[in-house]
């Protein structure tokens, strides 16, 4: 009996020491998400995680910012910046090396006189949809300018959903009881599929068209808060090749091009940019998300648009 006793015992103080290493690698503490009837899905506001040694703040407004008040501060210029999980940088990028962060510390270099805050709306796979959404219902924070960050694939981005929420593990809605527990689930069972979001996915109509349509959208509400509004897109990995960009691609490029030109909004598309990149697969850390380099051109791009 004492030699089982004992083997629970090291069993025990071994699992221990595993979960209390996991806990310092930011297991069993994931960002958590709230479901949202407009617009799809939110990062759970007032929350402060940290995965991997990366810290990860979220602020009253769902934004990856610090706490902010809803006006402007006197003699403060204020960028709203939207996107996805690009713009986001999600569990693998610190806060301090996040695109809003390098923008405002860009920024901030050039201003002798006001203060220069970037705020951060964004989530893992928002598209136009989504972000329209959180425009309507938290409005521009009185920011002089907003920049929406889109990649290629948000131009064919679905109407927003919560039916991820809870269901998904990309997408958690509260703490599991213990770190092993996520990382069993994360990395040892299999993605099982989300009733439902098949049907969501094959949404049909003019994808394009109806993402265009929120995007001039996000242009108006600026324009009526008098915020000048700016667009960039960011390009998929394998639109870098010699084949470039696949025919379906190439004509929402195109409709994309003509939206703009048609209704003037500053606009900065980074494929030619990162096509002229001295290792252009060196600005990503997988098909669709930026390296630090990659963070590094487009702060620097964006700061130039919003600059010029």
């Amino acid at each position: 009996m004492e030699i089982v006793l004992g083997i629970l015992a090291i069993a025990a103080l071994l699992l221990g020491i595993v979960e209390g290493g996991l806990r310092l690698l930011g297991f069993g503490n994931p960002s958590l998400y709230i479901a949202d009837e407009e617009i799809g899905y939110l990062l759970a506001p007032n929350q402060q995680v940290r995965r991997l040694g990366n810290r990860i703040a979220i602020n009253q407004y769902s934004m990856r910012s610090p706490a902010i008040s809803r006006d402007c501060p006197p003699s403060t210029r204020r960028i709203l910046l939207l996107g996805d999980s690009v713009a986001n940088g999600a569990w693998w990028t610190d806060q301090s090396q996040t695109l809003s962060a390098l923008m405002q510390a860009g920024l901030q270099s050039q201003e002798v006189e006001r203060k220069v805050e970037v705020l951060n709306a964004s989530a893992n796979s928002w598209s136009p949809r989504n972000q329209l959404a959180y425009l309507k219902r938290f409005g521009l924070f009185a920011s002089q300018g907003v920049v929406l960050l889109i990649n290629t694939d948000d131009l064919f981005g679905t109407a927003p959903t919560s039916l991820q929420v809870g269901r998904d593990r990309n997408y958690p809605d509260a703490r599991p009881p213990l770190a092993l527990v996520e990382l069993f689930e994360r990395y040892v069972l299999p993605a099982q599929p989300v009733p439902g979001m098949a049907e969501v996915l094959a949404e049909g109509g003019d994808r394009v068209g109806f993402n265009l349509d929120a995007i001039g959208e996000m242009q108006a509400i600026a324009t009526q808060s008098q915020a000048q509004f700016y667009l960039a897109m960011t390009p998929l990995l394998r639109e870098l090749s010699d084949s470039g960009p696949r025919e379906y691609e190439i004509r929402a490029r195109q409709r994309l091009q003509e939206f703009v030109e048609t209704r003037a909004i500053p606009y900065l598309d980074f494929l030619p940019i990162f096509k002229n990149a001295e290792q252009p697969q060196s600005l990503y850390r997988d098909r669709i998300h930026l390296s630090p380099q990659g963070n590094a051109t487009v702060s620097m791009g964006l700061e130039e648009l919003i600059d010029r």
